[in-house]
């Protein structure tokens, strides 16, 4: 079994950085497509329940939402089995619960699979 462990979030002020981490432990040799999503405030739920933030491909592509282009990047380090986003010049409205998933791409789209997890909160202010 697979298990997801986010880590990294915390409360920031808008501008700084912040390094998120997911560990993959269990019965996976190599992490090859993975992505994280993000949930916002439950106000703000209504108009965007979840987005996918970032993800990264079997040959390395790495993709991401326009609101964090430039902004944000996402990597693997499958000697140390972490999937990693960095996420730089924060904005209030990056603030969210993030999430790590592996999945797999069909065609161009992502499909996180059921191995998710617990999120970690990054609050940003202003």
């Amino acid at each position: 079994q697979v298990r997801l462990v986010e880590s990294g979030g915390g409360l920031v002020q808008a501008g700084e950085s912040l390094r998120l981490s997911c560990g993959v432990s269990g019965n996976i040799d190599t992490i090859i497509v993975a992505g994280w999503y993000r949930q916002p405030p439950e106000k703000e739920r209504k108009l965007v329940a979840t987005e996918l933030v970032a993800t990264i491909s079997r040959d390395g592509r790495t993709n991401y939402a326009d609101s964090v282009k430039g902004r944000f990047t996402i990597s693997r380090d499958n000697a140390k089995k972490l999937v990693i986003l960095e996420m730089n010049s924060l904005k209030p409205e990056d603030t969210a619960v993030y999430y790590c998933t592996l999945g797999s791409f069909i065609g161009t789209t992502y499909y996180p699979d059921s191995r998710w997890g617990q999120g970690t909160q990054v609050t940003v202010s202003s």
